[in-house]
């Protein structure tokens, strides 16, 4: 009796332990089969509550085993797209250059024409910071009060040195900045050298010429503004002046109200009006028939470097809410009127007459003054005396809306275009001249 009991409970041992491996394996070790997909109408509140279909097996780890799948090859693609695009920079970026903005000019050049940002935001800051990528080049870009040469840390070999050049102030900074530049250049800590030059109104920037390499210097390029007759497009290129930076104006991004809202005024001119200037003219021709009753004019006799924010408001208002922006000549014809017109979709009428001094028509270009713009194929109404305004503003009065507003896109897309194509003539310019020439 006592041995057939023996010989029940081994049977049930057994017979337990063989249970347990089948469920075990069945479990853990062998193969699934593919659910059928679920119809659209089907409970989903978790496999609890899962009927099983045919020969379909319920499997209660199945749910956390494909979310863990799932997170271990979307971890797997990550790191390999990582590491594909660091390759790809490594194997683009060929070209490391560091710009330094000694000069207001040189927020245009980042901020309005690169679209970089700068860190922090705050404008008074003493140091302000921003680096991009384009094209072969990694750039980096600096200003502020605390750029002084020997106090910060040069992190590239080629240097882009934005510099004020307009008076002889400031030119006897510039020249320390660019003394400063040949001593790292002599010291093997850079090898090359452009400058963008806020140049003199009236073009006389001989003073730059010592230094551009054509003459013994060290700077391989230069890009400067107004229409300098020594631009030749091999290693000085025309610049744009672009909007006043130094009075903070924005970058300013098109609105759907800035291209379809009606405006309320005809024109705007807000500026100053010199004695015997032609802007004397343009006053009486708009008081003559009432026309400054159809514009926003606000003319003051003496120049204000620095605006309140009053006058800064008062003025990008007028903008907006001005069809045509008259933009007649100061000392040279080109000003940060033009750009800042563009930039709401107020199209500039434009004084087309040289100014005195030495600017005029380049080897390359012969159709002075703003012969960039010009060039550029620039949609703004060109005339060559301010008695012509009246036919202009009677031909305003006759044009629609939607007129109007076809041409405010077309100007806002030009001007978007521009800045685009500085930009890549800009990064093009830098690798044909600082990388390393392939030809044997």
């Amino acid at each position: 009796m006592r041995g057939a009991r023996k010989r029940l409970c081994s049977a049930l041992i057994v017979a337990y332990g063989l249970f347990s491996l089948y469920a075990a394996y069945t479990v853990f070790l062998r193969p699934r089969r593919t659910a059928a997909p679920r119809p659209p109408h089907r409970d989903r509140r978790g496999p609890r509550d899962h009927v099983a279909a045919g020969n379909e097996e319920w499997n209660p780890w199945e749910g956390e085993e494909k979310s863990e799948l799932l997170a271990s090859q979307q971890r797997y693609e990550a790191n390999l797209k990582m590491i594909k695009n660091a390759r790809s920079h490594l194997e683009q970026t060929s070209l490391r250059v560091q710009i330094w903005g000694k000069a207001a000019i040189g927020l245009y050049l980042w901020q309005h024409i690169f679209g970089g940002h700068l860190q922090p935001d705050d404008v008074s800051a003493q140091w302000r910071e921003g680096s991009q990528k384009a094209g072969k080049t990694y750039f980096s870009f600096i200003t502020g009060p605390s750029v002084v040469p020997g106090y910060f840390s040069v992190e590239a070999e080629n240097v882009v040195l934005v510099l004020n050049g307009r008076e002889k102030a400031k030119i006897t900074y510039a020249t320390q900045w660019l003394h400063y530049a040949q001593t790292l250049i002599q010291t093997h800590k850079i090898q090359h050298v452009a400058v963008v030059l806020l140049g003199n109104e009236q073009c006389s920037n001989e003073w730059i010429q010592p230094y551009l390499k054509r003459h013994g210097g060290f700077v391989n390029l230069l890009f400067v503004t107004y229409d300098y007759a020594l631009v030749n497009e091999e290693d000085i290129f025309q610049w744009p002046l672009g909007v006043a930076t130094y009075r903070n104006f924005p970058v300013v991004e098109p609105s759907w109200s800035m291209l379809h809202d009606p405006r309320s005024h005809l024109c705007n001119f807000l500026g100053t009006v010199y004695k015997n200037s032609s802007r004397e003219t343009l006053m009486e021709i708009l008081k003559q028939d009432g026309l400054d009753k159809l514009c926003w004019i606000a003319a003051r006799e003496q120049w204000q470097p620095q605006e309140t924010n009053e006058s800064f408001k008062n003025y990008q208002d007028a903008l907006l809410q001005s069809d045509l922006t008259l933009c007649p000549v100061g000392i040279n014809t080109e000003c940060y009127r033009i750009y800042e017109a563009c930039s709401y979709g107020s199209l500039p009428v434009i004084e087309d007459v040289m100014t005195p001094g030495d600017c005029g028509n380049s080897s390359m270009y012969h159709s002075a003054p703003l012969q960039l713009l010009k060039t550029m194929g620039a949609p703004f109404i060109f005339i060559k005396n301010w008695k012509e305004l009246p036919a202009v503003l009677e031909k305003e009065k006759k044009m629609s809306l939607q007129e109007k507003i076809q041409r405010r896109k077309k100007l806002i897309e030009w001007y978007q275009n521009f800045k685009a194509w500085m930009r890549q003539k800009f990064i093009n310019t830098l690798e044909n001249s600082f990388l390393p020439s392939d030809k044997g």
